[in-house]
């Protein structure tokens, strides 16, 4: 975003163009730009509606503050969700951290929970517009438009163990967004060093981002929120790894809620688990296990999985567990298309799930071409097994 417009949406004008825009039911619709002009230059009359479309985007994705903030599509398309982020910053302060220096704040979403949790913020952007978002997002903080890796030094000379550094490397480039190392801003050198320097440091990273970039020494968490897993969480072995009290210097599972005192972990890091057959009951274990190699852990009952490297875990019995998702399964037939559609057709099934894992199937492509047709639902679980690929006919259950 242009400074300009940026400072122009923080004045006075700019507040009264949000307000007037605020009222529009479709901010993107035509009527409510020619309103909107009619009261205001085309240029902040666009911006407003465009904040307005922004924040109501916002309000699920980071929570009510996020309502209240001015956003980029991709400031908002990268910001982590509110319930992770007020997690991260309850982690910080619980583990003594008092004041936080985030190097690469963007639109400052993460910067705002820690001040909301009651720590001292100086953030550093090095977009001029987006700084001037950062400014209006983040009262009392003290937000510089600069070079996050040259300021660095200055911003954490003298400071003791109660500061921390928080990073959340942007990861687009001009063709959009990116997931090689290779793109991240600030670099990845730059944060492997202040991951190995002496401040307490954590580093926001997407979930897919390989385990051989993690640092030796650095603590990972794989964050959970909902069913998502949403990203990896690096904690410095100079920072608090996570939080007061945590009980492992390993990888583990987090699932945040939306209480952030409430979250649950699992310690990961397990060796891979037996497979065997089929069983009565087959868990899908919550994504953030899965990465952390947490599965064991989160059933904690005598489990086995149905073929090398497929994360689905069969037990005799259910174990309740925030971690899995249960289904009883009722019937086992070899996979073969002909006889599924034939099983689909004589069961007078119109309503079907399918689940796939470790076989290459298109779950919506193979929905089509069984045609499902009836007043029942079914949910089929395509897997490979140690007897071959098989299609489980299963029904989702409650522990």
């Amino acid at each position: 975003m242009d400074a300009d417009l940026a400072r122009r949406l923080r004045s006075a004008e700019g507040a009264e163009a949000l307000e007037t825009a605020q009222d529009e039911a479709d901010p993107d619709s035509l009527g409510a730009a020619t309103r909107l002009r009619s009261r205001f230059d085309p240029d902040l009359a666009a911006a407003a509606l465009d904040q307005v479309s922004l924040r109501r985007r916002a309000l699920d994705k980071v929570g009510p503050v996020g309502a209240r903030m001015l956003w980029t599509r991709d400031g908002l398309e990268q910001a982590t969700r509110g319930a992770v982020s007020a997690w991260r910053a309850a982690c910080l302060r619980d583990a003594g951290i008092r004041r936080v220096v985030d190097l690469g704040c963007a639109c400052g979403a993460d910067a705002r929970a820690c001040l909301d949790a009651g720590l001292d913020v100086t953030a550093v952007e090095i977009d001029p517009g987006i700084a001037e978002l950062a400014r209006f997002n983040l009262p009392g903080a003290r937000v510089i438009c600069g070079d996050a890796e040259r300021l660095a030094p200055e911003l954490l000379a003298g400071c003791g163990p109660d500061t921390a550094v928080m990073l959340d490397p942007a990861r687009r480039t001009g063709r959009g967004r990116s997931w090689r190392i290779e793109d991240i801003r600030p670099s990845w050198d730059f944060v492997q060093q202040m991951l190995a320097g002496p401040h307490p440091t954590v580093v926001k990273l997407g979930p897919g981002v390989p385990r051989e970039l993690i640092p030796d020494g650095v603590r990972v968490d794989w964050v959970g929120h909902r069913r998502d897993l949403v990203e990896a969480t690096l904690w410095s072995a100079a920072g608090p790894g996570g939080g007061a009290g945590r009980e492992t210097a390993g990888p583990r599972a987090v699932l945040v809620s939306d209480d952030p005192s409430a979250f649950q972990s699992l310690p990961g890091g397990e060796p891979s688990l037996d497979a065997g057959a089929v069983t009565g009951f087959l868990a899908e274990p919550h994504p953030a296990a899965i990465r952390a190699r947490a599965m064991r852990a989160a059933a904690g009952a005598d489990v086995h999985i149905p073929a090398p490297g497929i994360a689905y875990l069969l037990a005799s019995e259910p174990v309740a567990s925030p971690w899995l998702t249960w289904f009883r399964v009722l019937e086992e037939m070899p996979f073969a298309e002909k006889a599924l559609r034939s099983w689909v057709r004589q069961n007078r099934v119109g309503a079907l799930e399918i689940k796939v894992r470790g076989l290459d199937v298109d779950p919506a492509a193979l929905r089509r071409r069984l045609h499902p047709r009836g007043p029942h639902a079914a949910t089929v679980i395509l897997t490979p097994t140690i007897e071959g690929a098989r299609a489980l006919v299963a029904e989702r259950i409650v522990t």
